[in-house]
């Protein structure tokens, strides 16, 4: 448990639950569209920085058991909270289009098999 009373598994709820939300935000919306919506820019972003955030506080040992670069999504995270004003979004959009729906089947299976 972590200094707020959360487990790993909390954690890795947290992180499923911001990618379930991204993908939600983004559902039926061409990389044009998101490129011009920045109400789901900004909610986009603010769930990168939840799983980003989130993983920090997931068991090391927990992470090492299920091979994903998870320094990417802390990155990612840093790079959100630090370079706001640099941001590519085509290549957020990128991101959600190849990497989170298999990202979330890693995570939802992480949370089945630890818990």
């Amino acid at each position: 448990m972590d200094e707020y009373g959360l487990t790993s598994i909390d954690r890795l709820k947290h992180i499923s639950s911001a990618v379930k939300s991204i993908l939600e935000y983004c559902e039926d919306k061409s990389e044009k569209a998101f490129l011009a919506d920045s109400l789901v820019q900004s909610a986009v972003l603010y769930q990168f920085l939840v799983i980003g955030e989130a993983i920090r506080f997931v068991d090391p040992d927990m992470l090492r058991k299920y091979p994903y670069p998870w320094h990417l999504p802390k990155s990612f995270r840093n790079y959100i909270a630090h370079e706001y004003f640099g941001i590519n979004l085509r290549r957020v959009y990128a991101t959600i289009a190849e990497i989170l729906p298999e990202f979330k089947i890693l995570v939802d299976r992480m949370i089945e098999q630890e818990q």
